[in-house]
């Protein structure tokens, strides 16, 4: 797990190298958010060998990293990379994930070099699946 700045994630928002990315903006106390990580985590476990990487960006405050955070995901045994954003220039970060985003969670960036969907809202795997099979197909 790393905590990183908006400056710092960034590059990870834009890559162009084949790959489709699943970027969930989440955090512990965000009951929704729990409730759709199971699509997110079957998601990697489906599409991680078909160039496809789901990153979970925690909206988690720092200070509980170490009391909710690292727990939760030792609990939960998440196997898609964790990244926390620390980041306390709000406006910069979500104007800069997309400029319709209210920067209320859960919220899914999905792209890859030829295309870009921002969602404001929660997943099923199914409806996540669907959204999907557009970038890869």
């Amino acid at each position: 797990m790393e905590v990183l700045n908006y400056d710092q994630l960034a590059p990870m928002l834009q890559k162009d190298d084949g790959k489709t990315y699943v970027i969930n903006f989440w955090a512990t106390w965000c009951k929704p958010c729990v409730e759709e990580l199971p699509a997110f985590e079957k998601l990697h476990e489906t599409y991680k060998d078909k160039n496809v990487e789901v990153i979970l960006v925690s909206l988690d405050f720092p200070n509980q990293i170490e009391s909710e955070l690292i727990p939760f995901i030792k609990d939960r045994n998440l196997q898609p990379k964790v990244i926390v954003l620390d980041d306390p220039n709000q406006n910069k970060w979500i104007n800069g994930i997309d400029k319709s985003w209210s920067g209320s969670i859960p919220a899914t960036l999905i792209y890859n070099k030829n295309k870009r969907s921002f969602f404001e809202q929660s997943f099923s795997y199914e409806l996540l699946t669907k959204e999907l099979q557009q970038f890869i197909n």
